[in-house]
Order: structure tokens, then C-alpha cells, then sequence
């Protein structure tokens, strides 16, 4: 099993190697080997994620120019903690794992105590065949509200299942903006990054984490169905400069 080096920042539950065995003779032998990794970050209260390596699973990341779109050239997951070694082989066997054909039960029993889930603090769902599998950990686990952050609605192939998903009354998907000023299309992004929380649009719901060092403390409205677009206030030297930068090109 691997261990996080950086264990302030998060920790993986120890459920998640699942050895596939086939018996020749009468002895078992394994051949395949599924390590399978939940992060709990901090900010979250301790509520358990799913995470890939950030911008390489990240198709909505690349803008028309092909260069990264504002919000992801500031992405917190390219930088500090995600950087070390044993993060990116967490983002890594994950990327191998979802392909079991035991992974699905695996993430339900993984899931069966929880109450909240978020899907990616890094990556996004690169692949229409983990996307199924996604839809069916949300069927089966409706004790547990999720709460799938994305921007992969911007391609068509996409759509069909994250209606689907949306459509779970357990299941809040948001699409974000590519956007660093505030602003965001209504009726499609769930989210979008403020450069200031002073100065957001009063029909944006303002992330409360940066009063709360950085922390949800309570606050579920991420996972909530009602609040329909989430501005997350920005945060961090990176991201500050993507904004710098904006801003200076307006």
C-alpha cells in the first residue's frame, strides 16, 4: 500500500488493494493487482475524494488556442503537495484502478459509512468508460451526496451521461468556468472563480472557506442541488498571477 508523505494534507484509507486470483492446479495465482486510493483532504472536514493527475486527464482544461484556459493555468493541483512523488503515483493508480471490473464495488463498499463524497480534487474525467462507472458507484451509493466538479460538459460526447448523473437526486455535477473574473453562463456553469468576494454578482453563492482558513467547516453547499452556481474566491501565488494577467489584458 502506498502512504502520503504529506499526511497534513491527506491521508489514504487502508481498503483499497483488491487482488484478482485465478486458480491453476489447486493453488491461487495472482494476476492482477488493483490499488485503489481515497484521498481525505483537510479543507473537506475529512469527507473522502477520487482524484486523477491534474491537466493530463483534463480535456476541458485546453482552450480553442490550445493554450490552458485562465482557470487552470492558476490550478492549485499543479502545485505544493500535488508535485511529490508518492501524490502523483496516488493520481496515477487511480488512473489504472478504475478499469477493474471489481472497482465499482470496490468504490460502493468504500462508501458504505460515508455521507458526502467529492469526485476530483485533481483531474477530471477523461474517459466516457469511467464516467459510466462513476454513474454507477452514484446509483448505488444513495445514502451519499456527490458532488462532481468538471468542465468535460464542453464536449458533446459527454453530455448524455452527465445529464444522467445530474439527474440523481443524490448527485450534484458543476460545470465550471473557465473564467478568473466572476463570471460564468447561466443555466450551464455550476461554478466560477472570483477575483474578489467583495465584488461577486449577487446571484453567486460565495465560497465561505477563505474566512475559515481554508476550510469548509461545515459547509456543504457544494453538494447542494439548490444553490446553482458556486463562486470560489481565488486563492494562492498562481493564481493570483493568472489574474494579474487577465486583468491587465482587459
Amino acid at each position: 500500500m502506498h502512504t502520503e508523505a504529506a499526511r497534513h494534507f491527506y491521508t489514504i484509507p487502508n481498503w483499497s488493494t483488491i487482488p484478482w486470483m485465478v486458480a491453476i492446479s489447486s493453488k491461487p495465482v495472482i494476476i492482477q493487482t488493483m490499488i485503489n486510493h481515497l484521498s481525505k483532504t483537510s479543507k473537506l472536514d475529512g469527507i473522502l475524494s477520487w482524484s486523477l493527475q491534474a491537466i493530463e486527464t483534463c480535456a476541458g482544461s485546453v482552450g480553442p488556442d490550445g493554450k490552458l484556459v485562465p482557470a487552470c493555468s492558476g490550478c492549485y493541483a499543479t502545485t505544493g503537495c500535488y508535485n511529490f512523488k508518492g501524490t502523483k503515483q496516488v493520481r496515477s493508480d487511480n488512473k489504472q484502478a478504475w478499469k477493474a471490473d471489481g472497482w465499482v464495488d470496490t468504490m460502493v463498499a468504500a462508501l458504505a459509512k460515508a455521507k458526502y463524497f467529492r469526485w476530483f480534487d485533481s483531474g477530471d474525467i477523461y474517459s466516457l468508460g469511467l464516467a459510466e462507472k462513476m454513474y454507477l458507484v452514484m446509483q448505488r451509493t444513495p445514502h451519499v451526496k456527490h458532488w462532481l466538479p468538471t468542465r468535460m460538459a464542453k464536449f458533446s460526447k459527454f453530455k448524455a451521461i452527465l445529464d444522467r448523473m445530474q439527474a440523481l437526486p443524490n448527485v450534484m455535477v458543476r460545470f465550471s468556468s473557465d473564467a478568473v473574473d466572476g463570471t460564468y453562463t447561466k443555466g450551464v456553469h455550476g461554478s466560477t472563480i472570483l477575483p474578489n468576494a467583495d465584488e461577486a454578482p449577487s446571484d453567486i453563492f460565495v465560497c465561505g472557506a477563505y474566512q475559515r482558513n481554508g476550510k469548509c467547516d461545515g459547509c456543504r453547499a457544494c453538494y447542494d442541488k439548490t444553490i446553482p452556481v458556486i463562486g470560489y474566491p481565488a486563492h494562492g501565488r498562481k493564481m493570483a498571477k493568472v489574474i494579474r494577467l487577465a486583468v491587465a489584458t482587459h
